[in-house]
């Protein structure tokens, strides 16, 4: 019984990810299929676990905005943009690293390279960004801080395009497209020029972003 009601649990929270995460209901029944012979349960039961799902996948679904909104998966660095439950765009994108960097002479303080989760809207739209090389930028690479902020601008490092989704951080292009699908920012969303030039176009100044 206790692994039953283990099962029916993981189900459940499964249920609650589907509105976010593309997943098929052939993609669900291969996984069951393939579990250890320990937690196999009895075929009503599971039929009954199936039926919970789909109502739990329809109840879910009319709550998705009917507009285009905007996920992220940092897990599967992966970025989405949904409409209900159809997918428009799926691209590969990197986000943070999760770096620690040590703030000198503020004790123990430190930048934690890291992309936000929760829910957020996008509130600026920019194009042709240029880079505002914030201090941890120079002190990671050993260089001192300048005092002229002139000196901190940096052109045709962010593609053609950013969307910025509050406190610093952005939605924007990369020189580095070999390492699209790692996580190796310092907290932004990064996607190639193609995938931008998307989502710059289907989204708007309020869409929803949501990152877990």
């Amino acid at each position: 019984m206790k692994r039953v009601l283990l099962l029916i649990g993981s189900v459940l929270s499964f249920g609650l990810l589907v509105a976010l995460i593309p997943y098929s209901s052939s993609q669900l029944q291969s996984s069951i299929a393939s579990a250890p012979q320990s937690l196999a349960v009895d075929p009503v039961v599971l039929r009954g676990l199936q039926s919970q799902y789909k109502g739990l996948k329809k109840q879910l679904a009319q709550f998705a905005p009917h507009q285009h909104y905007i996920l992220v998966d940092t897990a599967r660095n992966h970025l989405y943009i949904k409409r209900s439950q159809e997918i428009v765009l799926d691209a590969i994108a990197s986000t943070g690293s999760g770096v620690v960097l040590d703030k000198p002479g503020e004790g123990n303080t430190q930048w934690v390279f890291d992309t936000p989760r929760g829910e957020f809207t996008v509130q600026s739209k920019l194009t042709h960004p240029a880079w505002v090389k914030p201090d941890w930028a120079f002190i990671e690479e050993g260089l001192m801080v300048p005092k002229n902020p002139a000196d901190r601008v940096e052109q045709g490092v962010l593609g053609d395009y950013a969307l910025g989704f509050g406190k610093g951080y952005f939605i924007h292009g990369t020189l580095y497209t070999r390492l699209l699908g790692k996580n190796v920012t310092h907290g932004c969303i990064r996607l190639n020029d193609d995938d931008l030039k998307s989502v710059y176009q289907l989204a708007r100044v309020g869409t929803p972003i949501m990152i877990f």
